[in-house]
């Protein structure tokens, strides 16, 4: 099993990005879910926006990239949401990951993008973030550049559908999208 490093969303390190790297670990892999804030978590989607923009877009990834330090180079890039594109924008420095894993969220610019790169999206359907065209427009040019793109889309869920502390929370989206991560993970 492999190194996973998980970037939480907007609303900061909650307990639901932490049961999820437990869960990754019982599984076997390696995790380091960094806190890219560095002050308690937030229950509200807008609370996390406004936090966003206190801790400012540049310190969030400025501690990203910190937080990779040391993390071997094929380590699989994961996040849910905001920490989606954390992710994402890792991969300029990170050519060698392992993969990329986002959850709620697309990440990625097809310039950073090494050919081969597996990459894996658990996305509502809709998701009132990522449009369904802007999705089909990121799976082009990600796929053009040479990466291996799977979107799930789960029907009816809604944003955060794995969060369980959320109203957006959806049981059996969120079941059936830990099997198929479980099974992206094994093959990294």
């Amino acid at each position: 099993m492999g190194h996973v490093a998980l970037f939480h969303s907007v609303y900061g390190l909650r307990p639901a990005v932490r049961d999820t790297a437990d869960r990754l670990r019982a599984a076997g892999h390696q995790v380091h879910a960094p806190d890219l804030y560095g002050v308690p978590a937030v229950d509200t989607v807008e609370e996390g926006f406004a936090l966003l923009d206190r801790v400012g877009q540049q310190t969030v990834l400025d501690r990203a990239r910190a937080s990779l330090d040391g993390l071997p180079p094929d380590t699989v890039l994961a996040g849910f949401s905001m920490g989606a594109g954390v992710a994402g924008a890792m991969l300029t420095e990170r050519p060698d990951t392992g993969g990329l894993l986002l959850w709620h969220g697309t990440g990625g610019a097809p310039a950073d993008v090494r050919p081969g790169l597996a990459v894996e999206l658990h996305l509502a359907d809709p998701d009132p973030y990522d449009p369904p065209a802007e999705v089909d427009q990121w799976r082009r040019e990600m796929t053009a550049v040479g990466a291996h793109v799977t979107v799930y889309g789960y029907p009816g869920a809604g944003h955060l559908f794995t969060d369980p502390a959320v109203a957006d929370h959806d049981p059996a989206a969120d079941a059936l999208a830990w099997e198929r991560v479980l099974s992206f993970l094994a093959g990294r």
